[in-house]
C-alpha cells in the first residue's frame, strides 16, 4: 500500500485577506483530492516573536514555534505560497523558518526540514507574480535540506486573480496550481513508498 502523503500548507503572509493564503488553499484542496492528508496553518495564529536567542535561552521557544516545528516534523512536505516583499521573502516566513530550525536537546539538526519535499508558489500584484522572492525561498530551503520541486507557480495581477470566495478566476492558472500540488503528492508518495 502506498504511503499517504502528509503535507503542511501555509502562506508567508499574516494579512487576513492575503492572496497568498487564498493561493495556498487552492493548492491544499488539490492535494487533498490527490489523496494527501493536508494541514493548513496560518502563521498569524502562531504569534511568533522575532527570533531572538536571548529570548530562547531565557524562556525556551514560544508555544507557536513549538507547534509549528511539531507540525513540520510530522509532515512529509510543504506547500508554501510566498509573497514577495522588496524582491525577497517576507519577514514572517523567514522568522517561522528560523524558529523551526532550532534544535532541541538531543535532536538531529534541522529535523523539521531534512528529507522533506516542497512545492513553491507566489501571488503578487506585480507582473512577475512574485518570482524574485521564490528564488530566495528556494535557496533557503535547499540549504537546510529540503528537496524543492523544480516547477513552481507565480500568479501575477493577484488582486484581480481571485473571486470573492477565494477561488481562482483564470482556469489555466488554477490548473497549474492544482498540477503543482498533485506533483508534490506524487513525489512524496514515491519517496516514502
Amino acid at each position: 500500500m502506498a504511503h499517504r502523503a502528509r503535507i503542511l500548507a501555509f502562506a508567508g503572509s499574516t494579512r487576513g485577506d492575503s492572496v497568498n493564503k487564498k493561493l495556498v488553499r487552492v493548492a491544499a484542496a488539490a492535494a487533498v483530492k490527490a489523496g494527501a492528508e493536508v494541514t493548513v496553518v496560518d502563521l498569524r495564529d502562531l504569534a511568533l516573536p522575532l527570533f531572538d536567542e536571548d529570548l530562547e535561552a531565557a524562556s525556551g521557544p514560544p508555544a507557536g514555534a513549538v507547534r509549528l516545528k511539531k507540525m513540520m516534523v510530522e509532515c512529509d512536505g510543504f506547500l508554501i505560497a510566498s509573497p514577495e516583499y522588496n524582491s525577497s521573502v517576507t519577514a514572517a516566513l523567514k522568522n517561522a523558518i528560523d524558529w523551526a530550525s532550532r534544535p532541541a536537546p538531543g535532536e538531529a539538526p534541522l529535523v523539521a526540514f531534512r528529507g522533506k519535499a516542497a512545492a513553491l508558489m507566489s501571488a503578487s500584484p506585480g507582473a512577475l507574480g512574485g518570482l524574485r522572492g521564490l528564488v530566495h525561498l528556494r535557496a533557503i530551503l535547499g540549504n537546510i535540506g529540503v528537496l524543492v520541486m523544480p516547477d513552481q507557480v507565480a500568479v501575477p495581477s493577484a488582486f484581480e486573480s481571485f473571486a470573492a470566495d477565494g477561488s481562482m478566476k483564470d482556469e489555466k492558472q488554477r490548473a497549474k496550481v492544482e498540477q503543482l500540488a498533485r506533483d508534490l503528492v506524487a513525489l512524496i508518495t514515491r519517496l516514502r513508498s
